[in-house]
């Protein structure tokens, strides 16, 4: 990489986004989003096009542009807010859409049509103390501009950032009919506002520290945010602020209560990245903005020139692991809140350990606290989709009299939950389990692949395709997605059951000895899951160690005893020669049939 000759050129670079855009999400999602893209078809890109600018990049809310004048620029800014002062002129203040735009004159990085730098960091910091509506420019863009351009400027005092060695002079340029602003020492603390949080996972990724000794690192450490949040963005059950938006954080001194409140978010992920000589360390940290607490954290190091295998490593290993992270962290949030101020939302938070505990009783309270959900909002997607597994499991683990009514039920929840929800990861893996176990498995694999392709981190969906896979007869190919979904989510409660599917898949081998030791490992873990014992018990039967087989045979009958051979086939839903086996093993024990 140090052979490699990096193209660097002086530009102007223009950073822009929309000041309180989780808030207007919020409150009108569809008319927040066309309206935006209104705006950018008839101003914003017009604009741009016509002042000779580049869009480098467009992130959700905000947008990117390099030009090879400031003053094409300056210019473009003030023709884009000026724009759109006269489009908000009849618009009541909460349904504003109000751009905060920053400009900086610096040199930059171009790799791949992507640009890097402080000529690009500087100009989105200033993005960030602009106010709604304003242009904000650094002292060196300002020299380009002066005199060049009609247009009045404020001088705002020298602005001390984060990572730049020196405090740096500002300007505000002021727009026609605007009074001039107080003189500004510091950057402006951001505006508190108490945001509702979604009825989701909310979280920023905040830009990484470099904390390199050498200059110019950034790069690094922006590249790595990118990543993650592209990746967390395809988690449909997850609420993820715009990168451009956190990008404004870089180079404050803000804690996680305040971001909070001002993003509408429960959760901020924070990290560093090292470089020294040729070596990399990068820490990553998911912190509650209530109170602060932290939830998760981890460290990972590498090679330079492995930067971009290690920086796909790191956003697998993240986003895998931060699903269960948050998942923990919002069921113990919903316990805090008294049973009275409980929504659907909160009701279903309480259910998820019920649900994924895959024990009898516990399934029945998970649809008892689902059923309170469904009652506040009966079409509540990811409550459909829960209550349909819950009905599943009692049809796959003998636990119901009427089976074929199990599964219909599962049927119909999964589906009215995919009827409204039809692109959520979670709720189309769930789906997929259904048909799996209704047989339908070519519908199952196009449900689930779907699953995994519009999140490649979701361990449970990776999980569910190694049951599919089983079901199959393909047990080498279950195991790699087993092993992939621990890889993904190492942390996770629910990773029994991968080692249940990989002792199931040793078992479809009728290599039993093995798969008599993924049962038990999964036993240790969750003592409580005793259908595992008809897996067990029939292992032990096929590898001919008699005694352990009667002990596990016995622990399986405690539990089902009116289980019987027919029972257990209906239920079951792999192929015949393997239910066969299966069948036989345990019929060598006593089972009646």
């Amino acid at each position: 990489m140090a052979g490699e000759r990096v193209e660097r050129r002086l530009a102007a670079v223009l950073a822009a986004d929309v000041a309180g855009y989780s808030r207007l999400m919020g409150r009108d999602e569809e008319r927040t989003l066309a309206n935006l893209k209104s705006f950018r078809k008839t101003l914003v890109d017009p604009a741009i096009a016509a002042h000779r600018g580049r869009i480098v990049k467009t992130t959700g809310d905000g947008m990117l542009v390099e030009f090879a004048s400031a003053v094409d620029a300056a210019r473009c800014a003030v023709e884009v807010q000026r724009g759109m002062a006269g489009k908000n002129a009849d618009v009541p203040q909460d349904l504003k859409i109000e751009f905060r735009i920053g400009i900086h004159v610096g040199d930059i990085i171009i790799d791949d049509n992507d640009i890097f730098g402080d000529g690009v960091n500087i100009a989105a910091r200033l993005e960030g103390i602009a106010e709604p509506g304003g242009i904000c420019i650094s002292d060196d863009a300002h020299r380009q501009i002066r005199g060049k351009i009609d247009i009045a400027f404020d001088d705002i005092g020298e602005q001390t950032l984060k990572n730049i060695v020196e405090p740096m002079r500002a300007w505000h340029i002021r727009l026609a009919g605007e009074a001039a602003p107080a003189i500004r020492s510091s950057p402006p603390p951001i505006r508190i506002q108490d945001l509702a949080l979604p009825d989701k996972p909310s979280i920023v990724v905040l830009p990484f520290d470099n904390m390199s000794a050498e200059a110019g690192q950034d790069y690094l450490a922006d590249g790595i945010v990118e990543a993650i949040t592209a990746a967390l963005s395809c988690i449909r059950s997850f609420f993820v602020i715009a990168r451009s938006s956190a990008f404004t954080y870089k180079g404050r001194a803000t804690n996680a209560r305040d971001i909070g409140k001002e993003l509408g978010v429960a959760y901020l992920l924070e990290g560093s990245v090292q470089k020294a000589g040729t070596r990399l360390r990068i820490i990553v940290q998911l912190i509650e903005t209530e109170g602060g607490a932290h939830v998760w954290s981890s460290r990972y190091d590498g090679a330079i020139d492995d930067f971009f295998d290690l920086e796909d490593r790191i956003t697998e290993q993240v986003a895998g692991a931060l699903q269960p992270s948050i998942r923990i962290a919002e069921i113990e949030r919903s316990r805090r809140k008294r049973p009275q101020d409980l929504g659907s939302y909160g009701f279903t938070m309480r259910a998820m350990p019920h649900v994924w505990a895959l024990e009898k009783n516990e399934s029945a309270k998970a649809l008892e606290l689902l059923e309170k959900a469904l009652a506040i909002d009966p079409e509540y997607p990811l409550a459909l989709s829960l209550a349909g597994w819950c009905h599943a499991q009692r049809s796959v683990y003998n636990w119901a009299d009427d089976l074929v009514g199990s599964q219909a039920m599962a049927r119909s929840l999964a589906e009215r939950a995919a009827e409204m929800s039809g692109d959520d990861p979670i709720i189309l893996a769930v789906l997929g389990a259904v048909h799996t176990f209704v047989h339908n498995h070519g519908t199952a694999r196009v449900l689930l692949e779907r699953a995994v392709t519009l999140d490649p981190n979701a361990a449970w969906a990776w999980c569910r395709l190694g049951w599919l896979e089983n079901y199959s007869d393909q047990p080498e190919r279950a195991i790699a997605n087993f092993e992939r979904a621990l890889r993904l989510s190492p942390i996770d409660p629910m990773n029994f059951n991968n080692y249940v599917g990989i002792g199931s898949a040793h078992e479809i081998a009728e290599e039993y000895d093995k798969a008599a030791a993924f049962y038990r490992r999964a036993l240790e873990e969750r003592p409580n899951a005793s259908w595992i014992y008809r897996n067990l018990a029939a292992v032990l039967s096929g590898a001919g160690r008699v005694e352990e087989a009667k002990q596990a045979f016995a622990d399986l009958m405690r539990s089902y005893p009116d289980l019987t051979v027919s029972k257990f086939k209906q239920a079951m839903v792999f192929s015949a020669p393997v239910l066969d086996r299966m069948a036989e093993n345990l019929r060598k024990l006593g089972l009646p049939e």
